[in-house]
């Protein structure tokens, strides 16, 4: 065969051999995602009379993702704050998240050539047959010292290292969104787990009202019992109705302990010695507007979705690193140093030893093995493209149902406000038709009762809107898009601008 024919098909396979290790690495492509144009409850953020919300203007001062600023509350600010510093649950995570870098880490460490040094001793006596001589041959033992330092090196032929850290690296991307996930999850349920306990303080103060008004009817009627002007029916009724007001506010007691108990957890502190002063949630109670911006931004800022991009990139490589197992990997070694009887010769010219050494190894049978893992290696891509698309379907419901929820506590809280305003009216008047005795009692209980259950209406939607409201910060993410300010709408709080 002539020498140029030869040259030909040589280069011919290194040729194949290297295409095959350009595909040994598929590119990753992103997967299509139908991402709305806008959000379908979006433009329906408006007040009752058509005008739309006007986000206040942004905290120039706020640090970034610092969402909770917007509610102005600095008791709120607090518990962020020493929750963020002595959660456990986010203390595991940033563990987690220590854990990937270090092994990401790892993986880099290949990228570079290992070298170590080697140094020790050795007392041995060698058998005559080992060194070629007669059975029986006396021999003397020897101390042999030896010094080495050596390197190996992997050539990535085949892209199994760049792979490998292309997975690990991704790995640590989504360890850091899933710990950011984490944080978020954390301050959403400070928040929430905040509200609800004001909104329960602003109810227990309802019924404590209730309970006033109670015991002054009781005494009224006890009163006119005594004078014969009314009889026993209506004083016992007097009596059940403050008893039962007694009890729903004592009942209300239990799920205040609750709410304290569930804070205290987040705020990483016993809750035995942990107490939340009472402090009910205002009627004026601000809360800030959330622009949800557009539907695309949502796939950047949602840490969870984040996570679940990482993870495609993560098993989208690994495919790489189960395909290079099927190629020849090259590894380079070398040693140098010295050998001698004592410790002066092993730095001496004359014991120096030195070894210079390749190595290519490749899978010949394998019953399949390499095949099968490049199988898994794309299911477990499929599955991560799956998730990913289930998290972007579930983020973007989330904003959905937290906007159409916004909107229709708004709605109710108007109209609710307006019952509110109604009910105290109609107890006004049936207090002053029954101290002039045109009317029984009964009308008087059923006035005060419609008032004290419209006003924990109204303090339980109060609740639910800053609980909502919270709710859709983390459906966004923990963050928002600023939107242009409409005229002629009142300004709703403070917006803190995250970007």
């Amino acid at each position: 065969m002539k020498p140029h024919t030869i040259l030909k098909r040589t280069s011919a396979s290194l040729l194949v051999a290297f295409a095959l290790a350009a595909c040994a690495a598929p590119e990753f492509k992103q997967p299509p995602i139908a991402v709305p144009q806008a959000y379908k409850e979006s433009p329906a953020m408006t007040a009752a009379d058509g005008t739309r919300w006007q986000p206040a203007q942004a905290a120039e001062a706020q640090a970034r993702g610092a969402w909770w600023l917007a509610f102005d509350d600095a008791a709120l600010t607090a518990l962020v704050d020493e929750a963020s510093a002595n959660n456990a649950g986010l203390a595991q995570a940033a563990a987690r998240l220590k854990q990937a870098r270090a092994i990401a880490g790892i993986a880099e460490a290949d990228r570079i050539p290992q070298v170590g040094v080697n140094v020790g001793a050795q007392r041995r006596q060698s058998s005559p047959a080992s060194q070629g001589l007669p059975a029986g041959t006396p021999m003397a033992p020897a101390t042999i010292y030896q010094a080495h330092l050596s390197a190996s090196y992997e050539v990535d032929l085949f892209g199994r290292v760049a792979s490998n850290i292309g997975a690990a690296r991704s790995d640590a991307a989504a360890s850091e969104a899933t710990y950011r996930s984490v944080l978020l999850s954390l301050q959403a349920d400070v928040a929430q787990t905040y509200f609800r306990l004001r909104a329960t303080d602003a109810e227990l103060a309802t019924l404590a009202q209730a309970v006033g008004l109670r015991q002054q009817s009781l005494q009224v009627n006890q009163r006119r019992f005594d004078l014969g002007d009314i009889g026993e029916f209506d004083l016992s009724r007097a009596r059940t109705e403050l008893a039962t007001a007694r009890a729903e506010a004592i009942g209300l007691q239990r799920r205040r302990a609750l709410d304290e108990h569930a804070l205290a957890v987040l705020l990483g502190r016993p809750a035995a010695n942990f107490d939340a002063a009472a402090r009910p949630l205002d009627t004026i109670a601000s809360l800030p507007l959330i622009p949800a911006g557009l539907p695309s931004s949502l796939l950047q800022r949602r840490p969870d979705v984040v996570n679940a991009q990482r993870a495609m990139e993560a098993a989208n490589a690994r495919i790489g690193v189960a395909r290079s197992a099927m190629f020849p990997a090259l590894t380079l070694n070398a040693s140098a140093g010295g050998e001698g009887g004592g410790v002066a010769d092993v730095f001496k010219w004359s014991g120096r030893s030195w070894l210079l050494g390749a190595l290519m190894s490749m899978p010949l049978i394998d019953g399949g093995r390499n095949r099968s893992n490049i199988a898994r290696s794309e299911a477990m891509l499929e599955e991560s493209v799956a998730g990913y698309r289930q998290r972007v379907l579930v983020a973007f419901a989330e904003v959905e149902d937290n906007l159409a929820g916004l909107r229709i506590l708004a709605g109710q809280a108007q109209q609710t406000d307006e019952a509110v305003a109604s009910a105290r009216r109609s107890a006004q008047l049936a207090q002053l038709l029954y101290d002039a005795g045109r009317t029984g009692y009964l009308d008087l209980l059923e006035a005060q009762r419609n008032l004290t259950t419209v006003e924990r209406s109204a303090v339980q939607l109060r609740g639910a809107r800053a609980v909502t409201t919270v709710a859709l910060v983390r459906a966004l993410g923990g963050g928002w898009d600023a939107v242009a300010p409409q005229p002629s709408a009142p300004i709703l709080g403070k917006m803190a601008e995250v970007k």
